[in-house]
């Protein structure tokens, strides 16, 4: 095996998982490898490559798609054929509607469990033989808690409370595992056990993987300083942000500073690189990646199905189906000054509404617009195609931009038409940028708001550079793209107050459309104030968005799936709430 890119064509498992009323069972029917089965050491990456194997396979049409992260922020609009067209995600949206049966949710709680199950089972299987009979014991073992931590992680961000499952729970005893122990007194210790997995995996794995798609070392660093951050802002019981430890930024610093030093990563040289399938595993900004194949000798591959609804609804390039759509707030948040920054104070009262020609004339932008939403007229994935507001299913709903970064060229190789529209282009779960976007934050947050200002100038500079590809044919531009870097007294005023408020826009502008603004939003104690003032002016533009309305207390997290409370038979314990 030259790589993980690989098909679940190839993994030889069977496994048990509980997060179903019944057991979970796996089987492929070529060959079947059970535990008790090992007799020999090169068995066992049988069972790592099933773990592997599971984790692109996760995302799925359910929450762990990062589009869902993206469409319950100030981002985007669920898009497709209508309010109707898979409501649950229409009441994730709007968060009023949602409650304990919410659809679309207990799937992704019961496929993150059997993620779980897969990594414990290797690591069962892993701890039973002789570090001399084989040597990448440790290794392997790091992998598994890796990927262990990784879905815990992910768990974690939508429910808050979840049972941490590790490789000593009998099937006996998972039923009886609480998402909420009494002797709990908050959700810390949860995080404490997926930090200690990261910290395991960063200690055990090397800094440079020979096969493309496992984790190194510098991944499990990433991970493990994203959990500190999480940590640096402790919730009480209703997930208010009480504060800041700045012991825990500290300490997350460690493992940044390691990860630049390190002179491995870099920022590509173009944004565009980092959404291009031909730069899959490719790019100097990707620490660590999902890894989706179309052409590895199987008939269908491991496609990226998660993304499947998110392509346009355009003849005849894309059959499926407009899913993502680009919110005006958004698109608005692009916008800059006269200086080439972004219009803080005013940047949303622009409107778009039959209008588009105007304003984009009559505004400048960051070029990082054109690299995220699919805007009528302006080129589609830098080709020559320009766009067409016929790809709008229903743009009395939704308007007419669509997302780009998780898109391919209409005639990519790793294009899958199966009515929806798959594709094979890997998907950057930490990019480098994201990276100089913590030691900033927490720069800032530790008074060193002039060691943030290089650093958020260096995305800023990166941005600038990106427009070679953004032309149309003729060798104009469809928008006036400009962005500057930040000068203290010049174009701001540089102190900690608005080196936070340019901290928090470069996040949006740098991760938009990528599934991450939600969860800052939770995790610095803002989502109240935020999603509640989008709400307020977006529903002016859609109407349909009057209902919206972000509850504290409640909607930082969804519901525990009424299914796997009935399972769990008074065990689980719901979020409040709900």
């Amino acid at each position: 095996m030259n790589n993980l890119k690989i098909n679940i064509f190839l993994v030889f498992l069977v496994i048990s998982l509980t997060s179903c009323e019944e057991d979970f069972l796996e089987v492929n029917p070529k060959a079947v490898l059970t535990e008790d089965q090992l007799q020999e050491p090169e068995q066992l990456d049988g069972f790592v490559t099933a773990a592997y194997s599971f984790m692109p396979r996760s995302h799925a049409f359910e929450t762990y798609n990062p589009f869902i992260a993206s469409l319950r922020s100030d981002d985007a609009y669920k898009g497709g054929g209508g309010l109707n067209d898979q409501t649950p995600w229409y009441q994730m949206e709007v968060f009023t509607f949602v409650n304990a049966s919410v659809g679309n949710n207990d799937n992704a709680w019961y496929r993150g469990y059997q993620g779980i199950s897969r990594a414990n089972t290797a690591i069962r299987a892993i701890q039973n033989v002789d570090e001399e009979q084989y040597p990448q014991k440790q290794e392997r073992l790091a992998e598994m808690r890796f990927i262990r931590g990784w879905i815990h992680f992910k768990m974690k961000r939508r429910w808050k409370w979840i049972p941490y499952i590790d490789e000593s729970a009998t099937a006996e005893e998972i039923p009886q595992i609480s998402n909420r122990p009494e002797d709990m007194p908050n959700d810390l210790p949860l995080w404490e056990k997926i930090a200690k997995d990261f910290q395991f995996a960063a200690e055990n794995l090397p800094p440079i993987q020979e096969e493309v798609g496992r984790a190194n070392q510098y991944a499990a660093k990433a991970y493990l300083a994203k959990t500190l951050l999480w940590m640096a802002y402790p919730q009480d019981e209703n997930h208010q942000v009480t504060g800041v430890d700045t012991e825990k930024l500290s300490e997350a610093l460690i493992y940044i500073n390691d990860i630049i030093e390190s002179g491995i990563y870099n920022l590509s040289s173009d944004f565009a690189h980092n959404f291009m399938l031909e730069y899959d595993n490719a790019s100097p900004e990707s620490i660590w990646e999902l890894q989706f194949t179309i052409d590895d000798g199987t008939p269908r591959g491991n496609l990226n199905e998660g993304n499947g609804l998110t392509a346009p609804w355009w003849n005849p390039y894309f059959s499926c189906c407009d899913f993502h759509k680009a919110s005006y707030n958004m698109v608005n948040a692009f916008q800059v000054d006269e200086n080439g920054i972004p219009r803080f104070e005013d940047f949303n009262e622009s409107e778009l509404e039959g209008n588009y020609e105007e304003y984009f004339d009559n505004n400048s932008f960051d070029p990082r617009l054109g690299h995220t939403v699919a805007i009528p007229g302006f080129p589609w994935k830098y080709q020559e195609i320009p766009f067409d507001s016929t790809a709008s299913r229903d743009p009395g709903i939704y308007g007419y931009m669509n997302s780009l970064k998780e898109n391919v060229r209409t005639d990519s190789p790793g294009l899958w038409d199966e009515f929806w529209m798959f594709n094979s282009k890997n998907q950057i779960e930490i990019r480098y940028a994201e990276v100089l976007l913590w030691k900033s934050e927490i720069l800032i947050q530790l008074g060193q708001h002039q060691d943030a200002l290089p650093i958020i100038n260096e995305l800023r500079e990166r941005a600038s550079n990106s427009v070679e590809k953004l032309k149309l044919p003729d060798g104009s531009f469809p928008a006036n793209y400009r962005v500057e870097p930040y000068v203290d007294g010049v174009n701001i005023n540089w102190n900690a107050e608005s080196a936070w408020d340019a901290l928090v826009w470069e996040n949006r502008l740098e991760l938009a459309m990528e599934g991450r603004r939600f969860y800052d939003l939770v995790r610095w104690g803002i989502a109240e104030e935020v999603m509640n003032e989008y709400f307020e002016k977006e529903s002016q533009r859609r109407p349909w968005l009057e209902v919206g309305r972000f509850t504290p207390g409640r909607d930082e997290y969804l519901p525990i799936p009424q299914q796997q409370m009935n399972w769990s038979q008074g065990v689980y314990v719901q979020n409040p709430g709900y």
